[in-house]
């Protein structure tokens, strides 16, 4: 893996990333992630293929193979120690790189990010953006905190690690021939799911 350009990637790749793992993980995540994704596929066709940029250990991916097991499952991760652990997942396709740099081999049904975004330099969301987008065949979904104008906020007593911002929106002036299928909030107080309040956005290309 190459030298990192930001602090952002330094900090997900490091030692911070490693105890995230800890944190983010188990049965009752994976449950949630389910319902989560359930709820979004009812707008999406069959899809054969889906990549995750930013998979970390796989909880995302654990839950999507249990509603599409057929499905060839990709996933994009910087840090090292997830990577081993999304090696245990059998059949799943691994990157191990920056988000940053990735360069697609193929073209996916589906593109998504759930949680991630919100995590990466601003000034590099365009060319995030641009690798969603030239990665995807079909779909991309962004599962994401969500602001109508950019907000940093304190992560962890860390600065500039967390940002809120209209994901969605920017991703869509930058490629207006994209149509947006459908989009809705999961509540954090909804046992259904009991993660943190949330936005979901789906595209598709044309």
């Amino acid at each position: 893996m190459s030298k990192f350009s930001t602090e952002q990637e330094k900090f997900w790749a490091g030692e911070f990333g490693d105890d995230y793992i800890s944190r983010n993980r188990g049965e009752n995540l994976i449950a949630s992630n389910t319902v989560i994704f359930a709820r979004l596929f009812q707008r999406i066709q069959k899809i054969e293929s889906i990549i995750e940029f930013g998979a970390n250990i796989g909880m995302n991916i654990h839950a999507i193979g249990n509603l599409l097991p057929k499905a060839y499952l990709s996933a994009v991760e910087i840090n090292a120690v997830a990577v081993e652990h999304l090696k245990k997942i059998p059949d799943l396709n691994i990157y191990h790189q920056s988000i940053l740099e990735f360069e697609s081999e193929r073209h996916y049904d589906l593109v998504f990010t759930k949680g991630v975004l919100i995590h990466i330099d601003p000034n590099e969301l365009q060319n995030v953006y641009e690798r969603m987008y030239k990665s995807s065949k079909r779909y991309i979904a962004m599962v994401e905190y969500h602001s109508p104008s950019p907000v940093e906020l304190d992560y962890r007593g860390h600065k500039e690690k967390l940002f809120k911002r209209d994901f969605a929106g920017e991703l869509w002036e930058k490629y207006p021939d994209l149509t947006l299928l459908d989009y809705g909030f999961f509540y954090g107080r909804d046992p259904r799911h009991g993660q943190e309040d949330v936005n979901w956005f789906l595209f598709e290309k044309k």
